[in-house]
């Protein structure tokens, strides 16, 4: 982060803008919107700047910038078209210790100007520290077209009543909820359509409706996806972003938990080959326990949480105890990871089905359905089945299936770390063993793996 944001008050703060001509009268412009004490200094000064004078109470010198002119400033922006004298205002700000900021020149810049989305009091700032401010802008429009005009309205609403409702919830999670009520419910909709006597009243309903002693845990049961964050729902994302607990296992990339709530408290609990942090039965306890303090609790799971997720053995705890839930699904690893890895898990010319399967040892061995999953014209998935890769093969082979059967293993699937290694049943033990396989993986069986020479697409595969 080259660039750490900040919200300044400028109100009365005295700031210098070197230079007056369209550039300067942007960021006079901007500045004034704060209630800057805006002094302008230039050796010509344009229409757009003259007509900001009376507006905007500027103080006009029209000579040529000196150093002494920054003395008693808090702020400098430099803004002329003279790459000398925008050099040498940096110079002198920097000697003097105070923020600068030249317009277009992120090199001399010890601050610089955002992208801005102004809803009073909410504000939203948008930086590309410098690289691309065209891309800023254009991200900037994006989130202008999803936020309504009055949001700010709403804002201030909230901080009218911010006081009373700390007063009627002393727990924290229960203010949490009842205002996350007031922002995603009717009230907030009053507010949008202009009626903001109606969204009133119908907050101090809400609010003398509420019981802080009520107990309102939740629990999310989330699927996180294969691995890339981006493929997780929109719902997934907005119930992680209000959970108060995010409970996630060794599949949930940092990536993702980055997405949930910032201040929410992060346990982990995964469960990797030998090494379980908990096993399922007290992550199960763990979900119920922390729902009945009235937390709202994010169950992260990768990929899909009724696919091999265990997650209904959890749900099956919530419902015994009468614990309110969700379950989100999530894109499981199989269509995932064979999506990027250009293998259609069924083609007309190769597979009218596909079975998923999990590939565990137990007591050193495998104990799958082996003569039907030698059928010819499908597709197995196997889940979990690097550690008996040899033993699979071997028996795909034993119980009928071509030698040359294609198979694919696709370690880190739709990630950047995406690795895709393509054999066949004989040949595929062995290349492995060639290679440093790094969990989670998913093995593909089936012709449809010779479409992947082919048709793969993602171009950070290793």
């Amino acid at each position: 982060m080259d660039y750490f944001p900040f919200f300044i008050k400028l109100n009365h703060q005295k700031c210098l803008v070197v230079g007056a001509g369209e550039v300067a009268a942007r960021k006079i412009s901007l500045l004034a919107r704060a209630n800057a004490n805006i002094t302008v200094v230039a050796k010509s000064i344009s229409p757009a700047v003259a007509n900001m004078v009376i507006t905007h109470h500027l103080t006009v010198c029209e000579k040529c910038f000196q150093a002494e002119d920054m003395i008693g400033f808090q702020w400098v922006i430099s803004a002329t078209d003279s790459e000398e004298v925008n050099q040498y205002v940096a110079e002198t700000a920097r000697n003097l210790g105070i923020p600068i900021n030249v317009v277009d020149t992120p090199a001399l810049c010890s601050f610089i100007f955002p992208a801005l989305i102004d809803r009073s009091p909410m504000v939203i700032a948008i930086s590309s520290g410098g690289a691309a401010p065209v891309l800023a802008r254009l991200l900037r429009a994006k989130i202008e077209s999803i936020i309504p005009p009055a949001f700010g309205h709403l804002a201030e609403l909230a901080e009218r009543y911010r006081v009373a409702v700390k007063q009627h919830f002393q727990r924290p999670e229960l203010r949490r909820v009842f205002w996350e009520k007031v922002f995603q419910g009717a009230v907030a909709e009053q507010v949008f359509t202009g009626n903001l006597a109606g969204a009133e009243q119908q907050l101090q309903q809400l609010l003398s409706s509420s019981d802080q002693h009520s107990n309102i845990g939740e629990v999310y049961l989330i699927g996180a996806g294969p691995g890339a964050a981006d493929l997780l729902t929109f719902r997934a994302l907005r119930l992680m972003q209000q959970a108060d607990v995010v409970v996630y296992d060794h599949l949930v990339s940092p990536e993702i938990i980055d997405l949930a709530r910032r201040d929410s408290e992060k346990i982990y609990v995964g469960k990797q080959r030998s090494v379980h942090t908990l096993p399922q039965l007290e992550i199960n306890i763990l979900l119920a326990e922390l729902a009945t303090q009235g937390k709202r609790v994010a169950r992260l799971k990768g990929g899909d949480p009724f696919i091999f997720g265990r997650g209904g053995e959890e749900i099956e705890t919530l419902m015994a105890q009468q614990i309110p839930f969700q379950v989100v699904p999530g894109i499981t690893a199989a269509s995932g990871c064979a999506a990027y890895a250009g293998i259609p898990l069924t083609h007309r010319d190769h597979a009218q089905s596909c079975i998923f399967v999990t590939g565990h040892l137990k007591d050193n061995s495998i104990h799958l359905n082996w003569t039907q999953l030698a059928l010819p014209q499908q597709t197995i998935v196997i889940y979990m089945g690097s550690v008996g890769l040899e033993k699979i093969c071997q028996a795909m082979i034993a119980h009928g299936s071509p030698r040359d059967l294609p198979i694919a293993l696709v370690q880190q699937g739709t990630t950047q770390n995406q690795r895709v290694i393509i054999g066949t049943l004989a040949t595929m033990p062995g290349l492995v063993a060639e290679h440093r396989i790094l969990p989670p993986t998913l093995i593909i069986i089936g012709t449809v793996v010779s479409l992947h020479q082919q048709l793969h697409w993602f171009q950070h595969e290793r």
